[in-house]
């Protein structure tokens, strides 16, 4: 019986994206590639059956449940916009040209309705992803 080889992160979304049919596909793609951009120390990964994105560097120790390596995963389910949903995301304060709203529980959602709208929000987008790497509790 032949093993089978596990995929990286990065081989994993590619695989995913190139299966998915979804009318803002162009959005996700550009969304992806725009985080990935953001920071040599950022991941990824299939969460929630959806691309996700994490920090990979040193931390201090911290409660896995609290979230603290996930820096965005993405949610699908609406056809109309990607939900971009940051888990620990509430304490940031840059890119207030994002449609973006905090959570009573610390999560932060930014909806992106277009290709353009993406594109007109990438400088926005990247500096609220190095915005939140630069929050991380290093060793």
């Amino acid at each position: 019986m032949a093993k089978t080889k596990k995929l990286s992160g990065k081989e994993e979304v590619d695989q995913f994206i190139e299966k998915l049919t979804h009318p803002l596909l162009d959005v996700i793609k550009e969304v992806r590639e725009i985080i990935m951009g953001a920071d040599t120390n950022i991941g990824e990964h299939i969460k929630w059956n959806a691309p996700a994105f994490y920090y990979t560097g040193e931390m201090k120790p911290y409660n896995p449940k609290e979230y603290k390596r996930d820096i965005v995963v993405m949610n699908l389910n609406k056809k109309e916009f990607v939900l971009l949903i940051l888990p620990t995301g509430s304490r940031l304060t840059v890119a207030k040209e994002l449609k973006q709203e905090n959570l009573p529980d610390g999560r932060k959602i930014v909806k992106i309705h277009s290709l353009q709208e993406t594109k007109a929000t990438r400088t926005a987008l990247q500096l609220l992803i190095q915005e939140w790497i630069s929050l991380v509790e290093k060793p």
